[in-house]
């Protein structure tokens, strides 16, 4: 768990970019307790709070890429990033650092914004891309990592936590009636609401691209549920065959979980799932 915050276009100017970026990320500094860092560039900052995982040594972040054009700023783990390491490698790529946090630097640089198809893993980041003066929000597929933003005299703020965004002169913790009727009904609020007004959640496999002064939010995947009625979208192998593929498919993700720099550990609750994870 890793804290990240930023904003990208002109910030309040009641205090200096740097300033304002340490208090966001010094509100949620108790996701990331061994570094904090600061980026800024014109009208773009980052920030980062690590907590140390991959690459203890060389992963400080924001990160950039070798030739300066890319930063990132990201919170979460790339499961599958030595697979793709080597696959950059193969196209002539060359890292600096054994970090997960590279590969998605030097992924974009291979396949641009599509480059998030390719990543196995939790997280949220924040990618800026200084020759196109693009800025990329990511999170993954379901949402495991958070990522929340805020508009304010037309200044894109984002966040790990609500909190952070807090400390913005102007954003403040003003309730959503909706949100809460939200709340009340289904328990949580339906994505890209929270329960703060103007305040947004990045809904899971979304990117956020903000480009020339525009913000578009879209998806890069979702499930995929077949119709009952639809003959091809039935699965007719035997109940011994698809356990078989779950197995396989638990062994794998629990696998490339363990992919550590430091010890890692298991929640055991005495259900079943945590129970067959541990």
């Amino acid at each position: 768990m890793c804290g990240i915050a930023g904003y990208c276009g002109t910030p309040d100017q009641s205090m200096p970019p740097s300033a304002l970026l340490r208090r966001m990320i010094g509100a949620v500094s108790h996701r990331g307790p061994d570094a904090h860092g600061v980026f800024v560039d014109g009208g773009l900052g980052l920030a980062h709070a690590r907590l140390s995982i991959i690459d203890l040594a060389t992963g400080q972040q924001p990160m950039a890429s070798v030739d300066g054009t890319l930063h990132v700023t990201f919170n979460g783990e790339i499961f599958n990033y030595l697979e793709l390491r080597q696959e950059l490698i193969s196209r002539g790529h060359r890292f600096a650092t054994t970090s997960d946090t590279e590969v998605i630097l030097q992924a974009y640089q291979a396949y641009g914004i599509d480059c998030v198809e390719k990543f196995n893993g939790d997280f949220a980041f924040a990618l800026w891309d200084s020759r196109n003066n693009r800025l990329m929000l990511a999170r993954d597929r379901m949402g495991v990592r958070p990522l929340f933003h805020a508009t304010r005299n037309g200044c894109l703020y984002f966040a790990s936590e609500v909190k952070a965004l807090l400390e913005v002169p102007g954003v403040t913790a003003e309730l959503d009636p909706f949100a809460l009727d939200q709340i009340f009904t289904f328990w949580f609020p339906l994505s890209p609401r929270t329960p703060f007004k103007n305040v947004y959640e990045l809904p899971p496999a979304h990117v956020l691209i903000a480009e020339g002064g525009n913000i578009k939010v879209r998806p890069y995947w979702k499930l995929s549920y077949p119709d009952a009625a639809d003959a091809d979208g039935c699965d007719r192998r035997g109940e011994a065959e698809i356990a078989e593929e779950l197995r396989e498919l638990l062994l794998d993700a629990t696998r490339v979980r363990l992919r550590s720099d430091v010890p890692v550990g298991a929640y055991l609750s005495g259900g079943l799932d945590s129970s067959i994870i541990t």
